[in-house]
């Protein structure tokens, strides 16, 4: 039985092999692979072939590891003679020499340092920013300066030019210096100056002030009863805010101007006021529409021995009624 399947089994095997389909034989025999690696490089060498005959192949060749594919660096003496030109001919970021003449203008002119004042202070636009500089004089200001500020100086004294020929000055602000001196022509010839700001210094005499003032603050310095000019106020019809607070004033400075809304003269030394100090008393139909805020606190006076004062006024004024 064995040998019976043996049989069938190899006649099935005959049969396959005798259907299949007979391969072409494939010759591997070929110049190239019996070449040894000495023969390649005589093999692919197309030095010696004709222009002509020569056929182009394209490819992406990998460079060697040995190949120097950047430039070869300058010798020594170029480096040197390069390095002297440098030195001989420094430059800016912008490519000026700094022996060419700087700042022509454009960041203003030069302090009494020689060193320009929008590098000193900060300007932007027509404002200029001196605050906490440690600064004992006012720098020198653009020609169109229409804002200073110059708080937390030390500045002891304004001169007459400081603010010459700036007919666009509008505010200055010197807070919290130590000014106790003021010329008496350092404000007067500003035509546009609108607001005067010098609290907290120790100024004990004002000059004259130029009357286009809508803004006055002079508090916390030490002006007395010579301190204020007489009539001082008297033609600033636009003037709204008079502050005078911590001074040493004996008196309320007359005569005050129509339009004023805000009077502050809290710890002075007033003593009295008069029934026409506010109201007109030939005329008992007078109303003293725009001022409003009256500060006379802190000053030894009692508002209620003058009631009359303060009967055409729309509120009374603050202060000690005993």
């Amino acid at each position: 039985m064995k040998t019976l399947a043996r049989l069938v089994l190899g006649l099935v095997i005959l049969d396959a092999a005798v259907a299949a389909p007979t391969l072409a034989s494939i010759n591997y025999d070929s110049e190239t692979y019996d070449a040894t690696l000495e023969d390649l490089d005589n093999l692919y060498n197309y030095e010696n072939i004709p222009i002509d005959q020569a056929e182009i192949e394209i490819a992406t060749v990998m460079p060697s590891g040995n190949r120097e594919l950047l430039t070869p660096p300058p010798q020594p003496e170029e480096v040197q003679e390069e390095e002297g030109e440098e030195e001989s001919t420094p430059r800016l970021i912008d490519g000026s020499s700094p022996q060419e003449p700087e700042f022509t203008g454009v960041l203003g002119p030069h302090t009494n340092e020689d060193f320009p004042t929008c590098l000193l202070c900060t300007c932007i636009s027509t404002t200029v920013y001196c605050d906490d500089h440690e600064l004992d004089a006012i720098p020198p200001l653009p020609k169109n300066t229409a804002y200073f500020y110059s708080r937390f100086n030390r500045i002891k004294k304004i001169n007459r030019n400081d603010f010459a020929s700036l007919n666009d000055l509008r505010r200055i602000d010197m807070t919290s210096n130590l000014i106790s001196e003021i010329d008496e022509d350092a404000f007067r010839k500003l035509p546009q100056l609108r607001e005067l700001v010098l609290r907290d210094n120790k100024i004990r005499q004002l000059p004259e002030l130029p009357t286009t003032l809508t803004f006055i603050d002079i508090s916390n310095n030490r002006l007395g009863r010579k301190g204020i000019k007489q009539e001082a106020f008297k033609d600033m019809y636009d003037l709204h805010h008079l502050y005078l607070t911590d001074n040493n004033l004996d008196h309320i400075p007359l005569p005050l101007p129509e339009n004023l809304r805000a009077l502050h003269l809290q710890n002075n030394n007033i003593l009295e006021m008069h029934e026409d100090t506010f109201c007109n008393v030939k005329n008992l139909t007078y109303i003293r529409k725009a001022l409003e805020d009256i500060r006379l606190d802190g000053n030894p006076i009692n508002l209620s021995k003058t009631p009359q004062a303060y009967m055409c006024l729309p509120r009374l004024p603050i202060g000690s009624l005993v």
